[in-house]
């Protein structure tokens, strides 16, 4: 899996109703006004294709898998949080971004340190190779608007433990999102050429410039909400995290788990993370 490396990574904070809360991190965006009280709190890097004067050095190191979550150590608390990936072309002019085109989505785990305290959001999402993880299988936009492919579908997430599933994230409809489609790319465009660095959010527009201005992106959109199971439950070595993004015109969602549990997989109609937990 290293045919994003050099993508620029970014993730967007507070997408989908509820999920900050779960998380605990309503705290840490106490002081970030958004215009609209249901707009996202803000975007955080999780991976610069260049070294950035002023950005975490570990932000530098290549974090996405396939295949794996590599734990930071055995006492620390991890979730998954199951959410869309979406690979985007950009374009500049004058040194700003001008335009986002999603061109394929697919399952994504945004997986993310618990830790209260941390200064920037960054500071969670990146500790080393193994820290991320895209699907294999993605799925290429018609049109990132209403009308497309992704109009009818929906994503759910389960952990596998001890031989035993448990649904870990809800299933949920990605029109569910806060902000979704020309909304979503139009807040991007605007929150990457004005975010600052304040509280837990980084300059992103200064980064993007001394990374040469990258040319795509892989940017995961918000996690969707926890499960009960889910909002309590931290990996642990030997769990296998599933994020799954399905057509449910096509497929219906008490089919999933057979889906998982045979390894056989519709991949016109749906994309699918497995990863082992180390």
């Amino acid at each position: 899996m290293d045919k994003y490396r050099d993508f620029l990574g970014l993730g967007i904070a507070g997408n989908f109703a509820l999920h900050l809360a779960q998380a605990g991190e309503l705290e840490d965006f106490k002081n970030i006004i958004t215009e609209d009280e249901a707009a996202p709190k803000g975007m955080f890097p999780f991976y610069l294709p260049k070294i950035v004067s002023g950005a975490k050095e570990i932000l530098n190191t290549y974090p996405i898998s396939s295949s794996t979550i590599e734990l930071p150590d055995n006492t620390t608390n991890v979730q998954a949080e199951p959410e869309v990936g979406v690979v985007c072309e950009l374009e500049y002019a004058n040194n700003q971004l001008i335009k986002v085109t999603p061109t394929h989505f697919g399952a994504y785990n945004d997986c993310s340190i618990r830790v209260a305290g941390a200064s920037k959001i960054s500071d969670k999402k990146n500790w080393g190779a193994n820290s991320k993880g895209i699907s294999e299988n993605l799925i290429t936009i018609d049109k990132f608007s209403d009308g497309g492919v992704m109009d009818s579908y929906s994503i759910c997430s389960f952990l596998r433990r001890d031989g035993e599933f448990h649904a870990y994230g809800e299933d949920v409809e990605l029109n569910g999102y806060s902000y979704f489609y020309e909304k979503l790319t139009d807040w991007i465009v605007n929150q990457i050429n004005t975010q600052v660095d304040f509280g837990p959010l980084e300059y992103l527009s200064e980064y993007i410039k001394e990374c040469d201005y990258p040319k795509k992106a892989v940017i995961s959109i918000g996690a969707t909400r926890y499960t009960p199971y889910g909002e309590k439950t931290f990996l642990k070595s030997n769990d296998e995290v599933f994020v799954v993004l399905y057509d449910r015109s096509k497929i219906d969602s008490c089919d999933i788990l057979k889906k998982l549990g045979s390894g056989s997989y519709d991949n016109a109609n749906m994309s699918v993370l497995k990863q082992q937990v180390l």
